[in-house]
């Protein structure tokens, strides 16, 4: 016997007959989710990993604060690698009477070797969107090319002479984009860039000046990686080298909690498909117990109808996680058209790798759920062909619905990537069940102690509820969690969004000011009374590197962890202050009391930083500043409000101990749109400040927010689906106790309409439960994410709980009953004949 090819012809006689459509769909949705997700997610990682070498200008950075040894170029050039030079520092440059501090960049041909250096015309005055074209080349001899905040801050024109270090150079070309400009915080003040031929002459660097030296590595992974393996070696203290995960981890891990994040939301739609393929796999198992019980008086083995039905439910997995990856390939369009804003590039084609796990997590669903079902068909007796009250399989074994949830937490570990958060995550979605049960037992035991002061459709609802408890509870359960999706990302959307507006007041800082020289504050002070403008708060700060840990050199070659490395790299800002800001609270130790002097310096630390290098309170910290050690303890942990756009600081001292140290100062302040040519003013009254304008920063988040809403509201439609194909699979499920039930009824003098309402009330009921469900729960998931994620206080809603009970027992009722309409359409003689 050919049991594979028996197999194909039960699966086609099956699907004619309608007994496996909810399977398939139930399977098509969890995979249509996730593949969505996972081939997104994957078109972004190959965009990240294209484009995130255009962000550096290269593959690859050595970077050293003195001259670079040739070895490192004739190295890569001996792999085959392009390569290209850049040495960047501040410094000053003059037209006439002004001044402005700018960022001066000389680079090398072949400047940049990755992505493209975009120039521009300068503004005309009129509101024409700007045009930019790609560079050739780089600067000649004798020419820069300059950006437009040095055109404004010098008032300079295109072909006009401006004075860099001891030359006279040509403003050649405005800069409208360089491929490093996003990477780092400085990058933000005005830039010039210069052929290196010329920076001997400017005689700009000079012994202790500020220099960064760059050189610049691209071409084939495999020998890039082979370069970076052997500069790893070779790096002295001063040298480092750095990738775009190196120098920018912020995107990496942005880009992967946004993956995991989709991820989770998609397996919300898996866990309710569960529910559906654990529900269709027992209407299937109840329907072929008389056809197994025939083939066991034909001889067939147990052996083989497991691997009869084995063979069945593969082929139909098979098929159907290949039409959800069909299905999710297409869908994934929609979410690169909400986020490819967000990567800000052309998305290449995905690799192959989601359809392998779309196709692995389909088939493990379908086995966690299946398995244990078919191991109790294949016992189906033979005696069943004579009783058909015998034999009836262990369909509620808590041995099934086990195998089923562990298949899931492998699915959800996998989703995660982490096996904690994606153990977490389960046992949250398990916690929510076993409330949401209970609640719903509960509430179904009140109603029934009401039962007899209602109709009698209102008690024969009442009654259906009762005999399917167990039924009712998982369907409420699964269109609640779709229900709830749609609620938080429609209208709980909007109430976080307005929140998190109002948690940014309309005074909120979108200019920050750094490098105010003390001599310069009570001038900058009169400039802001000038324009009628509120006085900010100016801060002191000093820079300092952090080398000692409770007297111990620190080696930063030691660590592993990427940010401590990067901490540990770079320079702090230190400031001092008797008060502590309004957004900073005190997690651990105190603030320092006048009465409480010691003759110890004191430090206050920022309190992830302090998890980050390892520090607690009492350890002692040791700083060099412009050459000379400074020594303090730390006394207070704080734990910092950013989002608040307010000056703020890693490392916070008590005051009068840092007071001798080379001083400047930074402030932040908010400068109305109508004001915003005042800046002009300010850069040419104080050409050494940089100004860092984050107001459209601040926009940007807020469009994100509403980007990234859309792409999840469209995930968690798949768990809407999902939830009805569970109550589909459920009034299936009751298909033919309904018919029986339709008959009896009927040959008892029932009338069509009072079925009708009997079963409207059922429905009804089931759609109230739904919808405490869904507002209940989407009520608690604003909370957290308001919370956690946009750190908010939710204002509570009372028409999510209106809207929800609504819109759940309209939507339940109207669905249960075009579901069960063909219950009805049967003549019952027809139907208690086959019963006889």
């Amino acid at each position: 016997m050919n049991l594979f090819r028996l197999s194909l012809r039960m699966l086609r006689r099956d699907w004619r007959a309608g007994e496996l459509r909810i399977l398939a769909l139930a399977l098509i949705i969890a995979v249509s989710s996730i593949t969505t997700v996972s081939f997104f997610a994957d078109r972004v990682q190959l965009a990240l990993s294209r484009e995130s070498n255009r962000l550096l200008g290269a593959d690859l950075l050595v970077i050293s604060d003195r001259p670079l040894p040739a070895h490192y170029a004739e190295k890569a050039q001996q792999y085959g690698l392009k390569t290209a030079t850049m040495t960047r520092f501040p410094s000053m440059t003059s037209k006439d009477e002004s001044n402005l501090l700018a960022e001066i960049r000389a680079v090398s041909d072949g400047y940049p070797l990755r992505g493209d250096l975009r120039l521009a015309d300068p503004p005309d005055g009129t509101f024409s969107e700007q045009v930019t074209y790609v560079a050739p080349g780089i600067p000649a001899p004798g020419t820069v090319w300059i950006d437009e905040k040095i055109i404004a801050g010098l008032d300079i024109k295109l072909g006009e002479e401006l004075e860099v270090g001891a030359v006279q150079m040509m403003a050649a070309a405005m800069i409208a984009r360089e491929p490093d400009h996003s990477v780092g915080f400085v990058n933000m003040g005005p830039r010039l860039l210069m052929n290196v031929k010329d920076l001997a002459a400017t005689d700009l660097i000079q012994p202790g000046s500020r220099v960064t030296y760059q050189l610049l590595v691209a071409g084939d992974e495999e020998r890039v990686a082979g370069f970076r393996s052997w500069a790893q070696a070779q790096l002295v203290p001063g040298q480092r080298i750095e990738g775009i995960r190196d120098s920018r981890p912020e995107i990496r891990a942005a880009l992967e909690r946004a993956e995991k994040f989709l991820s989770l939301a998609a397996l919300a739609s898996v866990v309710v498909a569960a529910a559906a393929v654990a529900l269709a796999v027992r209407r299937f198992i109840q329907r072929h117990l008389d056809g197994c019980a025939i083939m066991r008086c034909l001889g067939a083995s147990q052996a083989t109808i497991l691997r009869l039905y084995s063979y069945h439910l593969a082929i139909l997995g098979l098929a159907a996680s290949i039409t959800g990856c069909v299905m999710g390939f297409a869908a994934q369009e929609f979410l690169s058209r909400w986020l490819s804003e967000l990567v800000n590039t052309t998305l290449p084609w995905p690799s192959g790798m989601p359809a392998v796990h779309g196709l692995l997590s389909g088939m493990v669903l379908l086995l966690g759920f299946s398995l244990p079902p078919l191991l109790n068909l294949k016992r189906v007796p033979a005696l069943r062909v004579l009783r058909r009250d015998i034999g009836k399989t262990n369909l509620h074994g808590l041995a099934g619905y086990a195998f089923g949830l562990f298949a899931l937490s492998i699915l959800f570990v996998w989703e995660a990537g982490e096996f904690h958060l994606g153990i977490l995550v389960m046992l949250g979605f398990l916690t929510a069940i076993v409330v949401f049960a209970f609640l719903g037992w509960l509430l179904i035991r009140l109603l029934l102690m009401i039962r007899q002061q209602g109709t009698s459709a209102w008690r024969y609802g009442l009654a259906s509820i009762r005999r399917r408890t167990i039924a009712t509870v998982i369907q409420a359960i699964a269109l609640g969690l779709g229900l709830m999706a749609m609620l938080v990302l429609t209208l709980i959307q909007n109430d976080l969004l307005k929140d998190w507006r109002r948690s940014l007041p309309p005074n909120t800082p979108n200019r920050f000011l750094v490098n105010i020289q003390p001599d310069q504050l009570q001038s900058l002070a009169a400039f802001f009374d000038q324009h009628e403008m509120d006085q900010p708060e100016f801060f002191p700060m000093v820079r300092g590197r952090l080398v000692k840990i409770n007297d111990q050199s620190v080696r930063v070659d030691e660590y592993t962890d990427l940010r401590k490395k990067q901490l540990l790299n770079r320079e702090f800002n230190l400031s001092w202050s008797e008060e502590m800001q309004s957004d900073n609270v005190i997690v651990a130790g105190r603030w320092w009391q006048d009465e409480e002097a010691t003759p110890e310096n004191e430090l206050s630390l920022e309190d992830e930083v302090a998890k980050t290098i390892g520090v607690k309170l009492g350890d002692r910290l040791t700083f060099d500043i412009a050459g000379s050690p400074y020594t303090a303890t730390i006394t207070s942990l704080r734990k910092v409000d950013w989002d608040t756009f307010q000056v703020n600081f890693f490392v916070v001292a008590r005051p009068g101990s840092l007071e001798q140290y080379p001083i400047n100062y930074v402030t932040s302040f908010y400068l109305p749109p109508s004001h915003a040519g005042i800046m002009h003013e300010l850069v040419r009254s104080f050409p050494n400040l940089l100004i860092i304008d984050v107001a459209i920063v601040i926009e940007q988040i807020q469009q994100m927010i509403l980007q990234v809403s859309n792409a999840i509201e469209f995930v968690f439609m798949f768990t809407l689906l999902a939830g009805l194909i569970v109550m589909y699979a459920a009034i299936s499920a009751t298909q033919d106790e309904r018919i029986y039930e339709a008959a009896i009824f009927r040959t008892l003098g029932a009338k069509r309409r009072q079925l009708i309402r009997a079963w409207a009330a059922e429905f009804a009921i089931l759609g109230t439960l739904v919808g405490l469900f869904a507002s209940a729960g989407a009520t608690v998931l604003a909370y957290v994410i308001g919370d956690y994620a946009l750190h908010v206080s939710y204002t509570f809603n009372p028409w999510i709980w209106l809207v929800g009970i609504v819109v759940g027992i309209i939507g339940v009722t109207i669905a249960g009953l075009l579901g069960t309409r063909s219950s009805l359409s049967q003549p019952p003689l027809l139907t208690l004949r086959r019963i006889g």
